[in-house]
């Protein structure tokens, strides 16, 4: 097992024929033990500045605490892969700054966060909501993005995450038939961002072919979904020959293919249903070549505690 070695850090390489696939985490837990506060933004413009800055420490200082405990829970069930909520430190990209400095204040905490992850050997990953628009048509809208994009990078950083792949930002296409804009703005972002940054195919505007072109293009790793590659396609088996052939052309987008992340949910009510089960019930056969999965189903860690009964026990 060779080292990999970031600033201050040091990560282990693994090879996806050495071991199972991990199963990842999605944000909270289906029971109660991991879950996190958030504030609206109409509750917090009716605060005083005064009160928007205790407001937010408190909170801040809750959720860090919850963040701690994540880990603790993926540790205990021996889930290597967390996805970080996007809405974990929320209003921190105000205008008022408020909530960015309170977090720059928090960096000695926030990076035993980063410390923990390393000693606990868990990949910590990020998918910023569905406002981040890189290929909107609107500057404004574009530029809203990636200041929404520059947040969450600096918190990574203050958390004390490497400016890879490894601690990835993951985002949509977002608006059809703009690939050429998608890749300029992605060409011109920020090392923070963009050596984070991943695409993923989605059921709507971009296919999995599209989004492969861009990612090949702008130079950043794929993530690819299965179970949107389906859906968009209206395929009847996560076992067509395209699942697997986009699956292994993903992987060539990804420097280091060990860190290769996919994306897994089912149906609710059938096959191609875009709403997500409780469960995974299915999986594509060629999944089992992957190194690291993130498992998108409405149970959280039950759902992850019934794949491994079945699927990889079964292998």
């Amino acid at each position: 097992m060779a080292a990999i070695q970031f600033p201050n850090q040091t990560y282990l390489q693994r090879s996806p024929k050495s071991s199972p696939p991990h199963l990842g985490l999605v944000c909270v837990t289906i029971s109660q033990q991991v879950r996190f506060r958030t504030m609206t933004r109409t509750r917090y413009l009716k605060l005083s500045l005064s009160q928007r800055e205790s407001a937010l420490k408190e909170l801040y200082a809750d959720n860090l605490q919850r963040l701690d405990q994540a880990l603790t829970f993926c540790q205990e069930n021996s889930i290597r892969l967390y996805r970080m909520s996007s809405n974990l430190f929320p209003l921190s990209d105000m205008e008022d700054e408020i909530g960015a400095n309170i977090l720059e204040e928090m960096s000695a905490d926030l990076g035993k966060i980063g410390q923990k992850a390393q000693a606990l050997d868990i990949r910590i990953v990020l998918h910023p909501d569905q406002y981040v628009v890189l290929s909107s048509d609107s500057p404004e809208i574009v530029q809203t993005s990636i200041k929404i994009l520059e947040r969450h990078a600096r918190t990574l950083d203050l958390i004390g995450l490497p400016r890879s792949p490894w601690s990835l930002m993951n985002i949509h296409g977002g608006k059809s038939q703009r690939s050429e804009q998608l890749i300029k703005v992605i060409l011109e972002l920020p090392a923070a961002i963009k050596n984070r940054l991943t695409l993923e195919n989605d059921e709507y505007a971009y296919s999995s072919d599209e989004i492969l072109a861009v990612c090949q293009q702008a130079g950043i790793p794929m993530v690819f979904d299965a179970h949107h590659q389906i859906c968009h396609e209206n395929l009847d088996s996560y076992d067509h020959p395209s699942v697997a052939e986009m699956f292994y052309a993903a992987r060539e987008t990804w420097e280091n293919p060990d860190w290769q992340l996919v994306h897994i949910s089912n149906g609710e009510t059938a096959f191609n249903d875009r709403k997500h089960s409780n469960l995974i019930t299915a999986m594509p056969n060629v999944y089992h070549q992957a190194p690291w999965i993130e498992i998108e189903a409405k149970h959280k860690e039950e759902a992850i505690a019934h794949l491994r009964s079945w699927w990889l026990m079964g292998k």
